[in-house]
Formats: structure tokens, sequence, C-alpha cells
């Protein structure tokens, strides 16, 4: 068995940041993170966009509001420190007609809020900054809006931790809790305070310990088509105006960090919780419960599940996702969209009481554990001060 001061559960950026966090508050502390998968950020931190956020999408009083600029900030800098390359591309958010202009005022409106920097733009001056772009009669530029390759962050930040004297294992699975001990795949921990950022199975471990009572989370693939383009060939990261109502941006460009484009992601309803392609990792049971829990969604939702899950599942196709993205640019056929990425699943957190998404950051804890519930986008961005906010959280329950 196995004795630690801090446990950390799981191995992704948030995982990570706040493992390094706790052991630079308590240098004389032992700090160890078990990860299941054989290395770091295997699922959302190495599988996402890679979009550092500038944060005007979040209302202010929201966490994701408070953090996100911070975090852009922070994370820009740790990658320039640590010559991580960055695009630093910036990105346009654009109109499809009339009835898109009042939430891009309300964008605007939020950002001013946010402190956040964004330059209200004409047609002709969206034009100036990508010549192939669409919109109507206005835009705005996101001038803070950088991409970089999400793994690179995450290596680096292991490589860290580790240096920095937290110990992590990786290939040990969380268990189960018996007798106030963590149980692995590997042996018995014993641990003075457990801290639960396993993402997709958070609501899982937070069960064991008396947490999670009202959320569950339901998850969604996301996808992305790459552009057989040459890099450079548009600018920017090109936004439609998003359905404020949910935590999902709409179909984007996104430019990476060696320049080439990519449409996405979806926000497919997943039939298990890493249902990332064919039967891979299936699981029975987990099928059941999140058919189950989709079903109960159809009727009496917070949002329209119906709606959603049905225009989601048709961005299976290719020419649905090029159709989407012809709305945003010019000369976007389907014969340059021939390679999809990566998957990735959103580990996206549902009140099961109000049956709806949770929009925000959700954490739950005591002076024992501390669960990370809801860490979704932009939680890359923001894994640095969230990880100090956190680590707020766990003094003032440890005090």
């Amino acid at each position: 068995m196995q004795t630690c001061d801090f446990l950390v559960i799981g191995g992704g950026v948030i995982g990570l940041s706040i493992a390094r966090e706790l052991h630079r508050r308590r240098t004389d502390a032992r700090v160890l993170l078990i990860e299941k998968e054989p290395s770091c950020g295997a699922h959302a931190s190495g599988r996402n966009s890679g979009v550092l956020h500038a944060g005007f999408y979040y209302s202010p009083d929201s966490l994701k509001a408070r953090f996100t600029r911070l975090g852009n900030e922070q994370l820009t800098a740790y990658c320039e420190d640590k010559r991580i390359p960055l695009n630093k591309c910036g990105k346009l958010v654009v109109a499809k007609d009339a009835a898109d202009l009042p939430s891009l005022d309300e964008l605007f409106r939020r950002g001013q809020l946010n402190g956040i920097e964004l330059q209200p733009l004409t047609e002709a001056d969206a034009k100036s900054i990508e010549p192939r772009v669409k919109t109507h009669q206005r835009a705005l530029f996101s001038p803070r809006t950088s991409t970089v390759n999400p793994l690179h962050v995450v290596n680096a930040m292991q490589q860290d931790a580790l240096r920095e004297g937290v110990q992590i294992e990786c290939g040990t699975a969380y268990r189960g809790r018996r007798n106030g001990e963590v149980q692995t795949s590997r042996d018995r921990i014993s641990a003075g305070y457990v801290v639960n950022a396993a993402g997709l199975y958070a609501d899982k471990i937070a069960m064991d310990y008396g947490f999670s009572e009202k959320y569950r989370i339901l998850p969604f693939k996301g996808l992305y088509l790459y552009s057989d383009e040459p890099p450079g060939s548009i600018r920017t990261n090109i936004y439609p105006v998003p359905d404020l109502r949910n935590p999902f941006l709409g179909v984007h460009f996104t430019i990476t960090a060696d320049g080439k484009a990519k449409i996405g992601p979806t926000a497919i309803p997943a039939l298990w919780r890493e249902n990332y392609e064919g039967l891979s990792n299936f699981n029975f049971g987990e099928l059941a419960e999140v058919a189950s829990r989709g079903l109960g969604l159809l009727t009496g939702a917070g949002f329209d599940f119906r709606r959603l899950a049905m225009e989601e599942i048709t961005k299976y196709s290719r020419s649905k996702m090029v159709s989407l993205a012809s709305v945003l640019a010019e000369g976007v056929v389907e014969r340059n969209y021939h390679t999809w990425g990566r998957p990735g699943i959103r580990a996206q957190l549902l009140d099961i009481i109000k049956k709806k998404l949770e929009m925000d950051f959700v954490l739950e804890g005591d002076n024992r554990s501390m669960h990370v519930l809801n860490a979704v986008s932009p939680a890359f961005t923001c894994s640095l001060p969230f990880a100090n906010h956190v680590c707020d959280h766990i003094e003032r329950a440890l005090s």
C-alpha cells in the first residue's frame, strides 16, 4: 500500500496543473498523480482544438469569464517560455444574416465587461483580415485568440511536474474506495486528500465520496475534418455567432499551430463515455445509462435535446460539415476535405434534476476530497488559474 498527502486522479491538463500547484504551495507534501492510460493527455486534453480562447463568450458572473482572460495570458506566456509553437492568428466571429446581429452585439458587450480586447468590424474590415470570409454587414475580431498543439502543452506540463517533485504513475486506474483507501488497478493508496480530475469519469468517482448527487456526465463526440489546402490558405480562425443558450460554439474553422485549416467540431451525443471510434472501449453498462439519460431528455429538458441530437448526427457526413463551413468562407468545397482528425469526447455535465447542461465549471468537495465535475471548454485555456482556484478551495477546506 502506498501513502501520500495528496492524490490527484486524472492526468489531463487540469490534473497536472492542480498537482503542480499543490506541490508549489506545500513543498514538503507528497503529491501523487495517477492516470489510467499509458501517458498523460490521452483523452480531452490531448484531443481538443488547441485554441487559446480570449474569453468574450461567457457571462461576466461566470467562472469561465473570470479565468479565461488570465488563462490566455498565462498559458501564452508558458508556451513562449517553453518554446512551444503558437499561431497568434486571432479569431473572426461572423454573422450569417441579420438575425445574428443582436447576438454579435451581446458578444461584444460581454467582451467589454470581461475586459477582453475585441474589434468591431465592417464586412470590408473582416475581408482585410481574411479575404475569403463571409459575413453579414458586421463581424468581431479577437486578436488574443491563438492556437497550439495541445499535446505539446501536456507533455511540457508533465515534464515540469516530474522535475518539481510530483510523482506520476501512468497505467494506474482508479477502481474504487474502500475503508477510506483508494483501490487502483495496481495497489491501494492511503491519501490524506483526494482530488478528482478524472474528466469523463469524474461523476462516478465523486459518487464514491458522496458527491455529484444531482449531476451526471453526458458525453458528446467532437470530430474535426482537415483541409487538404496548403498552410495559410485561410489566415485566421472563423467562428459563427453561437447559440448562447448552450455550451457549443458550432462548426467553425480552426487554424492549427502549423497553419492548416480544420472544420468542426461536432457535438454528437456519444453512446458511451469513450465512444471514440467503432466499438473501441465499448461498455454495455454505459450504453444503457447514456441511452436512458438521452431518452429522458427528449421530453422536458431545459434545452432542445431532440433537435440538437438530430442536427449533430448529420455531421458524420463530410458533405454536411463542408456545407456548414461554406457559410463562413468562400471557396470551401468537399474535394478539399478528406481527412478526419482524432475524435474527442466532451465530458459535459448534466443537471439531472433540472435536465439542463451546466454552462460553467462545477466543483464539489469537503475536507477529505475535491471533485472537478465540469471542466469543459475553455478549461484548456483556463487550466493554470483554474488550478489555483481549485487549490484555494482545498486550502479553505483543510483550514
